[in-house]
């Protein structure tokens, strides 16, 4: 089935961390319906360092979880990794993979693929902002708002490296707080009320 026969108008959320970020990806995906009819991105700001979630995370979910290819349909309650040493877009309801824009330093393939969202996506938007350092997702947030979408952040004190949700909270921009603890106390309603 080709993208352009399928509506774009079911929510994706953009799961965005780093350092520490397996640790929430496992404890949202464990506590996440597998029938939320959303499609669910982890965008993990590796440079150089093969992933290995697309092997990892589907101990923890009931949805089918995919490592990204080129033009690959976007489709609800699926769960999408970002490959290594990429930029990850969306068009015609396909992911569409770049070579990363920033080679050295910091990756910034949150923002990247958060504003590609919102020129591209016609669905409601959840950006999650969890454990990770530097502060990639942050320059993306306000835009997400402005399209009508929902911005959250891991609660600084549960984040393994809080500097990816401190700069998410500092841009003014983020809507809640998820905690995320090792005791499992996790409110999936922050997320799936979102998603509604």
């Amino acid at each position: 089935m080709r993208a352009e026969t399928v509506a774009k108008e079911f929510p994706v959320v953009c799961v965005g961390g780093s350092a520490g970020g397996l640790d929430a990806y496992t404890r949202l995906l464990r506590h996440l319906p597998a029938d939320m009819g959303v499609a669910i991105v982890i965008v993990n700001h590796l440079r150089t360092v093969a992933t290995l979630l697309h092997e990892i995370l589907p101990r923890y979910t009931k949805m089918p979880v995919e490592l990204i290819t080129e033009r690959l349909l976007i489709e609800p309650n699926r769960v999408f990794i970002i490959p290594e040493q990429r930029d990850l877009h969306v068009l015609d309801g396909e992911f569409r993979l770049k070579p990363i824009s920033k080679p050295r330093g910091w990756p910034d393939v949150i923002t990247v693929f958060l504003r590609s969202l919102t020129q591209h996506w016609d669905g409601k938007l959840i950006a999650v902002i969890v454990s990770g350092y530097d502060g990639d997702g942050a320059a993306a947030l306000c835009g997400i708002k402005e399209v009508g979408g929902v911005t959250i952040a891991q609660k600084l004190d549960t984040a393994a490296q809080p500097d990816m949700p401190e700069s998410a909270i500092a841009s003014g921009c983020i809507d809640s707080w998820i905690f995320i603890r090792k005791q499992n106390y996790f409110n999936k309603s922050h997320v799936t009320s979102s998603c509604l």
